[in-house]
């Protein structure tokens, strides 16, 4: 009989495991509940404990299904230990699986091949996973995103409601709205001029404290405005760094006027060819949440 026609069994393993993991998610559970985060510990700790138990209990027919399992189980502990972080975790999901399924593949490629001695190559595997994590040098961390739109108003009005200041409108963007990205839920401040201040506040959700961002008028042009970032303790600080914005416009003809905006920011995660172009697509969509924000329509 082989492989694929083993039954699956479950051992003694496979509840100890499922009863290490239930006595886990309840410890976490009642410590979120006690730190005033009731509204979170249900879809944040105790759904996804129920499912690493549960598949804890479903022993995996193939190599690649063990591995599946066990990957899954490892992740969704991971959410539930870092809560704030959990979208980290998803986002970092299909990275850890081609890695850990890659893995088992070479190494059953090169066991049916009869060549055990090369299974030292598997260790390189890993090494595009180590940048950022101290030995390894970061990888151009110092990213920029550029969003213009063109909207159908001249460009005197276009100034006049960009000196107005942002406010909170609803989110469009369906991967921000999927992956529950904070955005500012209060917003004040207003002014074009040097020295003026626009304040992004963050409210408090199941990833964290709020906090809030504060930015800085620092240089004034001809139909363009350079912002500084003078204080941050938003949540999305964990993930990256602002480091400066640039808000331009220009007359397309007398009915309509583009506005740009560039911001320069800091890459949080790594490696760098996995995150880079994520975070990248995340911060486009930010940066025209912030067109939104504008009242432009």
């Amino acid at each position: 009989m082989n492989e694929q026609d083993r039954p699956p069994r479950r051992t003694a393993a496979n509840w100890v495991l499922a009863g290490l993991i239930s006595a886990f998610g309840m410890v976490v559970f009642v410590a979120t509940v006690l730190d005033g985060r009731a509204d979170s510990a249900l879809l944040f700790v105790l759904l996804p404990t129920a499912l690493a138990a549960t598949l804890a209990l479903l022993p995996g027919r193939t190599a690649h299904g063990r591995v599946f399992v066990v990957t899954t189980i490892a992740l969704l502990l991971a959410a539930v230990a870092l809560h704030e972080g959990a979208v980290c975790v998803v986002l970092a999901a299909p990275l850890v699986y081609a890695v850990s399924h890659g893995t088992t593949a070479l190494i059953r490629a090169l066991r049916d091949a009869s060549r055990p001695y090369a299974v030292i190559a598997v260790p390189l595997l890993l090494l595009p996973g180590l940048e950022g994590s101290g030995p390894a040098p970061r990888l151009a961390p110092d990213q920029s995103v550029e969003v213009a739109r063109v909207v159908a108003l001249p460009a005197d009005q276009v100034a006049a409601r960009l000196a107005a200041g942002p406010r909170p409108v609803p989110v469009r963007s369906v991967p921000l709205r999927l992956l529950g990205v904070p955005t500012p839920g209060q917003v004040s401040g207003d002014g074009l001029d040097p020295g003026d201040r626009w304040m992004f506040g963050y409210h408090g959700s199941a990833h964290g404290p709020g906090g809030h961002l504060l930015a800085e008028v620092e240089t004034v042009g001809v139909q363009r405005v350079g912002f500084r970032f003078v204080e941050d303790s938003s949540i999305t600080a964990r993930w990256f760094r602002w480091r400066h914005a640039t808000l331009s416009w220009r007359a397309v003809d007398e009915r309509h006027t583009e506005v740009r905006i560039r911001v320069d920011y800091t890459r949080g995660l790594d490696p760098s060819w996995y995150f880079g172009p994520i975070q990248q697509a995340l911060l486009g969509a930010g940066t025209g949440h912030l067109l939104d924000m504008m009242a432009l329509r």
